[in-house]
């Protein structure tokens, strides 16, 4: 089941095609980790947010609880717990920017100051910014949660958005190796012209280079949690359906590619197969679709889950749907 594939993983990222079911999967796994006793970090990267509305309670870009051990299994002692928190976009670039241009007012001459403003207001809508800064809250959430958690569980975007950000973490190392290296040349030459041997960095070029070190170690750091497979793994969640299988192929292999190990497949609402012709027509189509699917990723796990009645909100219905990913609670 799939809480026994993740039960050793210190991160799992839950993705897909839009409006597969990926945040109901995501909170689902989170919340029955924390019936073992595990504590949890439900972290929402998606835009559209919807953990709040999920659990029904307001749940914002700072750790909120959203499943206590009352919540979980009364009179079982469990210690576990679930912590959400949506990643607002806006706050976060604000945030990022904020510090970036602290930083460039101590780092420049104060006649740089202004040009330096007016740059850092253009990379404001600039491509990529969003991602960037994005990226440092999801490295900043695993390294809260290697410190105070079991468990990060990433209800991420839909699957471009978040092969995106995922391919990001090399890409910005090798972007700051080429700073550093850059800065070594140019300190060198300096040096060399001022007579000085090579020696000698400014305060200023040390504190450059200790944040380009930071930088550049945070997402090392990110890029080798998130390949290691011991540590990190990916859950693709689908319906048997045309599109969202043929998407489920190609993400695969593209974090394949990334070196990121898919942990399971997740075939949500699947239809049932004897509640009459329409869905019994519907379920045969279904199996087609996951045939199709498992020729082409035979390794992997794949889950059925069955379309479930009501609205997938509040502790009791995550619940249930925990207990189609594993076992239930002792």
């Amino acid at each position: 089941m799939l809480l026994d594939l993740i039960t050793s993983r210190r991160a799992v990222f839950v993705g897909g095609k839009g409006g597969v079911g990926k945040t109901s999967v995501a909170a689902a796994l989170a919340l029955g980790r924390a019936r073992s006793g595990a504590r949890v970090l439900l972290v929402s990267t998606d835009p559209a947010h919807n953990l709040g509305h999920l659990w029904g309670r307001p749940v914002g870009d700072e750790p909120v609880r959203l499943a206590g051990p009352g919540d979980l299994v009364p009179g079982a002692g469990t210690a576990g717990h679930v912590d959400g928190l949506e990643i607002d976009p806006e706050r976060t670039v604000e945030q990022h920017l904020s510090a970036v241009a602290e930083t460039m007012r101590r780092l420049l001459p104060e006649r740089m100051h202004a040009p330096a403003a007016r740059h850092l207001q253009l990379a404001r809508q600039a491509p990529g910014t969003h991602e960037s800064a994005v990226l440092e809250r999801i490295a900043e959430a695993v390294e809260v949660g290697e410190e105070a958690y079991d468990l990060v569980v990433f209800d991420t975007a839909p699957s471009g958005h978040t092969l995106r950000l995922l391919a990001l973490p090399e890409q910005l190392t090798s972007w700051t190796e080429t700073l550093l290296a850059n800065r070594d040349r140019s300190e060198r030459f300096g040096a060399a012209v001022r007579g000085l041997g090579g020696g000698g960095e400014t305060g200023r070029d040390a504190e450059l280079r200790r944040i380009l070190l930071r930088r550049r170690n945070r997402f090392s750091r990110l890029r080798e949690v998130v390949t290691d497979p011991a540590r990190t793994g990916f859950v693709l969640v689908l319906t048997a359906e045309l599109l969202p299988i043929a998407e489920t192929m190609e993400v695969y292999e593209k974090l394949t590619g990334l070196g990121v190990d898919v942990a399971a497949l997740v075939a949500n609402r699947r239809s049932p197969a004897d509640a009459g012709e329409l869905l019994d027509r519907r379920r045969i189509l279904e199996d087609e679709h996951l045939a199709r699917l498992r020729q082409r990723v035979p390794d992997v796990p794949l889950l059925d889950v069955p379309l479930l009645p009501g609205d997938l909100v509040g502790t009791e219905a995550l619940a249930a749907l925990a207990d189609r990913l594993g076992p239930s609670p002792p």
